[in-house]
């Protein structure tokens, strides 16, 4: 398992390396001048090369980007175009935020989507199978930035039950800051009213972010089950006289998961990359929000920034995806363990 993790490590570095040389020349070639953006509209043509020099914009793409991998190996993003704050500093004001979006979603997800993938394999072409290819075709279909739009006029303003959009209610005051989470932070500390307000507004984001997860995850779940369904073990678990729950949870489950955890660890990519919609449209302060301002005022230093960390945190679920595969399979450890010994 170790000589894995840390080939997959390596093989970080060349994702990155690769990742960062595409993402810094894309958004090098965009139409337009930061530096006359930030100079002001009156600016001379000597006050936007100063702007240049200061922020590291002069020079060639290449020189420019060899002195960013230079800055980059000893940990430093830049300085933010927008904010004049390093980059690093904001992605940890912001990334607290978007993390707790993505586990809420990621949670969703799970708890909604596998049950419906079981629910419908027991039973092929029965009424759980059509409620969950139903629920799957329009989940997977519906843009989720038009679905937070529809969920807010329905459950704010119809039904006025959930709040329209940030992380905690204006009239109370945030949790005492401990991981940046509001709703973790409050659970801490014990701060009910913090944590109750924070849980309504992390209901809708999640649940809309989520959607197109479940729709996949009940599919992937539901075709796996099926396949273990109709192997030799679980007939005999049937014929011993295991109930249906039984046969589901000790044989199903934990086979049907095995290709089920590749499609969650995907979805988790999807569900970072969903966080920049639905950020802007509930106005979540997180990393989607800050990206969407980078993206508008051409801050490329943060653009880096924001496509390095979502790189990063996508390696790295796939490699706990495939060291989870080694604990629901058996037969995976053990040809790790064989490639090891040879």
């Amino acid at each position: 398992m170790a000589t894995m993790i840390v080939r997959r490590l390596g093989l970080l570095l060349v994702v990155l390396v690769g990742i960062s040389l595409i993402a810094f020349f894309l958004t090098h070639v965009i139409p337009g001048n930061p530096a006359r953006l930030l100079a002001g509209p009156h600016a001379t043509a000597s006050e936007v090369a100063t702007v240049q020099r200061q922020y590291g914009l002069d020079g060639s793409l290449i020189s420019q980007y060899v002195r960013y991998m230079g800055d980059l190996l000893h940990g430093n993003l830049g300085i933010s175009l927008s904010t004049g704050q390093p980059v690093t500093m904001n992605l940890a004001t912001f990334l607290p935020a978007t993390i707790e979006l993505a586990i809420a979603a990621a949670a969703v997800m799970l708890l909604a989507g596998v049950p419906m993938g079981l629910w419908a394999a027991w039973r092929p072409g029965g009424i759980g199978d059509s409620v969950t290819r139903g629920v799957s075709i329009v989940g997977a279909a519906m843009p989720i930035f038009w679905l937070g739009l529809i969920f807010q006029i329905i459950f704010y303003k119809d039904v006025n039950v959930l709040p329209v959009g940030g992380e905690i209610s204006p009239a109370i005051a945030p949790p005492a800051h401990i991981t940046g989470m509001y709703a973790l932070d409050a659970l801490l500390t014990g701060d009910w009213p913090a944590l109750g307000s924070s849980l309504q507004h992390l209901v809708l984001p999640a649940v809309v972010l989520a959607t197109g997860g479940i729709a996949i995850v009940a599919r992937m779940t539901r075709s796996s089950a099926l396949d273990v369904l109709d192997s030799d073990y679980v007939r005999f678990g049937k014929s011993k006289g295991l109930s249906g729950s039984g046969v589901m949870t000790r044989h199903v489950l934990r086979n049907a998961m095995i290709p089920t955890a590749t499609v969650l660890g995907l979805q988790l990519g999807y569900i970072l990359s969903g966080t920049v919609y639905i950020e802007m449209v509930f106005n979540w302060p997180g990393v989607g929000l800050y990206a969407e301002n980078a993206i508008t005022n051409l801050d490329y230093p943060a653009i880096m920034g924001v496509t390095l960390l979502f790189a990063v945190i996508y390696v790295v679920v796939n490699l706990l995806v495939d060291i989870c595969y080694m604990f629901l399979d058996p037969r995976i450890r053990h040809l790790a363990s064989t490639e090891v010994v040879t």
